[in-house]
């Protein structure tokens, strides 16, 4: 079993590789201190599970997990309280709040024996963890993408629009767009609703970037942004965003 250590507290990584060399047929491929680390490791080594922190600075725990193509059973080991964090007990192997002892952490190996982790039902579950995860207070003001082998921190503000496309969404900003496999709803749910608002199902827009409403057909209607992009109205969008601009 490969095992992958995310935590930016060296004392939280000692305790679990500790622990980890009393567990037999468990090879570490890699430890990390950030998310960047992180993401890098679980491309080159494929993990079979990754114990994650949530809180660690430059990127979260949930925005690392949003960048990864391929995903990994999940231990979290966290300082979140345990209220916060049953909300993701359900998608996730287990948790581990810390300071936590050597028979809780072998408790969580012994659940993940017992699931059957290789299964597609692993992903949706991480998926589902992602699309209802508590957010933190600052996390509407950025969104995480990944271009490549670059991961990219995208202000809020830098965003002209979204649209939906297949199971993902494309995000705009002034010079490029970028795939994220997340929904629409997610994003109507995170962002900002004083400064984003959703047009249309496949259209979310920034509204610093509308310049005008115009009609198209009859009772039909398009937002113009300051890109010259038209995007589409529906009727209960268009009147929701009437009275949300008092006009």
């Amino acid at each position: 079993m490969k095992v992958v250590v995310i935590d930016d507290e060296p004392l939280a990584r000692m305790v679990v590789l500790e622990y980890l060399q009393q567990q037999a047929g468990i090879e570490v491929a890699a430890e990390c201190n950030d998310g960047f680390q992180g993401v890098k490791a679980i491309m080159q080594h494929k993990p079979d599970l990754i114990f994650l922190d949530i809180q660690m600075p430059k990127i979260n725990g949930f925005e690392m997990l949003e960048l990864l193509d391929t995903m990994p059973a999940v231990i979290f080991t966290t300082a979140f309280d345990e209220y916060a964090i049953k909300a993701f007990e359900s998608n996730a192997i287990d948790y581990l709040l810390k300071p936590f002892s050597k028979e809780r952490f072998d408790l969580a190996i012994e659940k993940y024996k017992s699931k059957a982790v290789n299964s597609p039902a692993t992903e949706k579950n991480i998926q589902s963890l992602l699309e209802t995860a508590t957010k933190q207070p600052d996390d509407h003001s950025r969104i995480v993408v990944k271009n490549g082998s670059d991961i990219r921190i995208v202000p809020a503000q830098d965003i002209q629009y979204i649209e939906a496309y297949d199971d993902y969404v494309k995000i705009f900003t002034k010079d490029t767009y970028y795939l994220k496999k997340k929904t629409m709803s997610y994003y109507e749910q995170v962002l900002d609703g004083s400064k984003f608002f959703r047009t249309h199902r496949s259209y979310i827009i920034n509204l610093q970037e509308l310049t005008k409403i115009e009609p198209l057909e009859k009772n039909t209607y398009i937002a113009i942004l300051r890109n010259g992009k038209k995007i589409p109205l529906s009727r209960t969008g268009y009147t929701r965003l009437k009275e949300m601009l008092g006009v």
